[in-house]
């Protein structure tokens, strides 16, 4: 299988850019989705997100889906953060009925185009190699945005990640940094809907910082990972379903070979993160004997 012969077509071109950036955008957000464990708090966005996309596509065709996910991701954020900080309803109970609200919002809109299975595939799943050169832009500028966001809060952000009362003791605006956030997650998912559709973006963020968790237990080290092992699961992704389009006559949908992709490179980041930690351990019983007793050596 060739990894670099299917990028000299044009628009196998354009979908490599599109993924390779939207790996790094996914990984790095989906660290802090992970060690924050928002994974259902995105895919609720995920999913609320999809009556924007549809009523932008029906305002504005192609070009709006970009502006109508933009502002249905925005709004959701809000909704979502200021639910969460309620105390009446549990936030799972409220992200679940706003997400099966305003989903089924968006399928009831799509449901009355005359061209009902095709757009819904479209918006649910994405058609990542008719990605156009505007898409890419969209999606570099989203990708500045957050980038530079993350990077202008990221003290605040990880104090907020890992000691939330000792945040707010020190007078951080932690439901502010809690919206900042959700916004981030929904940029994601504005900046990927029309790539890999709205369904398949939970697996960008989430699967790519979770084999990345696997490798490391140093931030320093997870957050690049993460970003490499996204974007090496849009490239090989990519090269698999092309292979097996052309030359075995096997029609694989790109945006969901992709996401196959990620989930064997999570298996092998797994894997591999278990050997790491079993030959850590032996070297610390190796260079501290005395720790050993015998009743545990008779349990080995």
């Amino acid at each position: 299988m060739s990894l670099i012969e299917p990028f000299h077509l044009p628009f196998m071109a354009r979908a490599l850019v599109e993924l390779v950036i939207l790996g790094m955008l996914a990984g790095t957000v989906g660290v802090l989705v992970l060690l924050r464990r928002l994974a259902f708090v995105s895919d609720a966005l995920t999913h609320t997100v999809f009556p924007g996309v549809v009523i932008g596509y029906m305002l504005g065709d192609e070009d709006g889906v970009f502006w109508g996910a933009l502002v249905a991701g925005a709004l959701t954020a809000v909704l979502l953060t200021v639910l969460a900080h309620r105390r009446r309803v549990s936030e799972d109970a409220a992200l679940a009925m706003v997400l099966t609200t305003l989903f089924a919002v968006g399928v009831v809109l799509v449901s009355r185009r005359t061209a009902f299975t095709s757009d819904l595939t479209q918006f649910l799943f994405g058609r990542v190699l008719t990605v156009t050169q505007e898409q890419l832009v969209q999606t570099a500028v989203v990708t500045v945005l957050v980038a530079g966001l993350l990077a202008v809060l990221r003290r605040p952000l990880m104090m907020r990640t890992f000691d939330p009362e000792g945040a707010a003791a020190a007078g951080i605006r932690v439901g502010l940094l809690d919206l900042v956030m959700n916004v981030a997650v929904a940029l994601v998912v504005v900046a990927a809907v029309q790539a890999v559709g709205t369904i398949l973006v939970i697996a960008l963020l989430i699967v790519p910082a979770a084999a990345a968790r696997a490798l490391s237990d140093r931030l320093v080290v997870i957050v690049p990972v993460a970003c490499v092992i996204g974007a090496l699961g849009g490239w090989l992704g990519l090269a698999v379903s092309y292979e097996a389009s052309v030359y075995h006559g096997l029609r694989l949908a790109s945006g969901g070979t992709v996401v196959l992709v990620l989930v064997v490179l999570y298996g092998l980041a797994a894997l591999a993160g278990a050997v790491r930690k079993r030959v850590a351990l032996g070297r610390v019983r190796l260079t501290a004997p005395e720790l050993e007793t015998p009743e545990l050596e008779m349990t080995r």
